[in-house]
């Protein structure tokens, strides 16, 4: 009886549907944080499927310059951001072209690892899709390795310091750079407070 006073309150409004680990807002009160997305196999859809937006991304755009563009030219030529086509048989940036097994080893481990342990890092949503972006990034890359020998590259920003690269990179290099700072920034938090 008392399951069913209770459904029949929620069905009027007067008492709210669940109130699980979120704690309740008085009126006119700045509303609480969401919880974090608590369950693993969340984080780890999320994780897999931005790996997988990754590599179908950097596939589609490598497929459409190789099929568009001539091996080693510009396109528009003379611009400060062109779409210029290389095969890259080195690691990031062109280093190192002689070790293309051992990336493919380093890829595989760092995939492998993240996959097992990133859903347990902690962390909220941005960490989740900068882990899954180094994964994606690092199968994408890796798949060319094993298939071709070398990466297809393809953004030149001649205005930069960095070299050619393509959408893989921008996910690995990104996907770094956001996991570094939360890990620095929580390290900070944490001692500071």
């Amino acid at each position: 009886m008392v399951g069913e006073d209770r459904r029949g309150a929620v069905l009027a409004g007067r008492e709210p549907l669940s109130t699980g680990d979120v704690p309740q807002v008085a009126p006119g009160a700045a509303p609480a944080r969401r919880p974090r997305l608590r369950s693993t196999p969340r984080r780890y859809a999320i994780m897999v499927i931005t790996a997988g937006v990754v590599v179908a991304i950097d596939h589609l755009t490598k497929w459409l310059v190789v099929h568009h563009v001539k091996l080693g030219t510009q396109v528009p030529a003379g611009s400060p951001v062109t779409i210029h086509y290389i095969q890259n048989s080195g690691a990031a940036f062109g280093l190192f072209p002689q070790f293309t097994f051992l990336y493919l080893v380093v890829a595989a481990i760092v995939a492998g690892y993240i996959l097992l342990y990133g859903p347990r890092m902690g962390g909220g949503l941005l960490r989740l899709v900068a882990l899954g972006g180094i994964v994606g990034g690092s199968i994408s890359n890796g798949i060319d390795r094993l298939i071709s020998g070398s990466v297809v590259d393809f953004i030149d920003f001649h205005f930069w310091l960095f070299q050619i690269f393509n959408v893989a990179d921008m996910a690995i290099v990104g996907g770094m750079l956001v996991v570094v700072y939360q890990l620095g920034f929580s390290h900070d938090s944490v001692t500071s407070g």
